[in-house]
């Protein structure tokens, strides 16, 4: 009797056993307390505002919990000191220049450390070294934003109720364009205005088009000055000619000017010797004279009975020559 009380004794007690031991390694598993075993290292944080953060938050690194928040305390006038337990293994992966900042898991769920970046030329992260941190918005700085936007709006939407009115008012450049119909019959004619030139202007490089075509055209003038070395030769001598006659022109008025400025020579005086210049016009004068008494002398010798018949033969002769013309 006594030896089959003890029997389900143990049978009760090994039961009980299992029964803790598969509690205390849910606990574990739903608790992830397992983690609490594993090596750890510590690196520090100094925050300006932990936003919420307590103690036994949780690290994370490219998406995958990597350690613990281990202690928050105060440091120097208003910033957070933070003490963050590390899992070794996941030291390699840390470099020294990474950063860290505050998020939340999930929408409205705990608050979270994240470490980001770092670079490879960098050493890897070791016990007691701090990460930079990165200021993140929290949503009282995003209600502040909201806030400080939809005062913004509010200034805006009433500069646009001004405008709007000045411009149903026709007050304003554009309030007068819209209401003035001068304003429009101005930019209207501003506009033909404008279309005509275009046309002019395309009237231009279609004429434009038309001599680089010339140009490019072999056997006209236009090509054959651009392209013929002769031609351009034959331009470049007469443009020296020209030139050269331009210099003797040139030479020869300088000479004038300088005789004229002479006394001493001809053109000097005739120009300044009036008693010169008085016998010059009287010597032309005399010239005259007989020109004259020398035609009427001719004329007389034309009537003359021994030249008469000379002339007469003459004037048959020419007018002869002229009918076998």
């Amino acid at each position: 009797m006594n030896e089959t009380s003890n029997k389900r004794a143990i049978w009760v007690g090994l039961f009980v056993l299992l029964g803790i031991v598969f509690l205390l390694a849910g606990i574990l598993m739903i608790g992830n307390l397992h983690a609490t075993f594993r090596k750890k290292m510590q690196v520090v944080a100094f925050f300006d505002d932990v936003g919420g953060l307590q103690t036994g938050n949780n690290v994370w690194f490219s998406g995958v919990k990597i350690g613990t928040v281990g202690k928050l305390s105060f440091y120097s006038e208003s910033q957070v000191k933070v003490i963050i337990n590390l899992e070794v293994k996941a030291q390699e992966y840390i470099r020294k220049n990474a950063k860290i900042k505050i998020g939340s898991d999930g929408l409205i769920g705990n608050k979270i450390l994240i470490i980001y970046d770092g670079t490879s030329k960098s050493g890897q992260v070791e016990p007691g070294d701090t990460l930079q941190v990165e200021k993140t918005f929290t949503q009282e700085d995003m209600i502040n934003t909201l806030q400080e936007n939809n005062v913004n709006l509010l200034s805006v939407t009433k500069d646009l109720k001004t405008v709007s009115k000045n411009l149903l008012a026709g007050e304003g450049t554009i309030g007068k364009l819209i209401a003035d119909n001068k304003v429009y019959d101005n930019i209207d004619a501003a506009t033909t205005s404008l279309r005509i030139a275009s046309a002019s202007a395309a009237k231009l490089v279609h004429s434009l088009n038309q001599f680089s075509t010339g140009l490019n055209t072999k056997g006209t003038l236009a090509n054959e000055l651009v392209t013929d070395t002769i031609v351009f030769s034959s331009l470049k001598v007469s443009a020296q000619q020209f030139r050269h006659m331009a210099d003797t022109a040139n030479a020869i008025i300088n000479n004038l000017q300088a005789a004229e400025k002479d006394p001493n020579t001809a053109v000097g005086v005739l120009l300044h010797d009036k008693e010169t210049g008085a016998h010059f016009k009287e010597t032309i004068k005399n010239l005259e004279s007989s020109s004259k008494k020398l035609d009427e002398n001719l004329l007389a010798a034309q009537h003359s009975f021994l030249l008469r018949g000379f002339f007469r033969k003459k004037e048959k002769a020419e007018k002869k020559a002229a009918a076998n013309k």
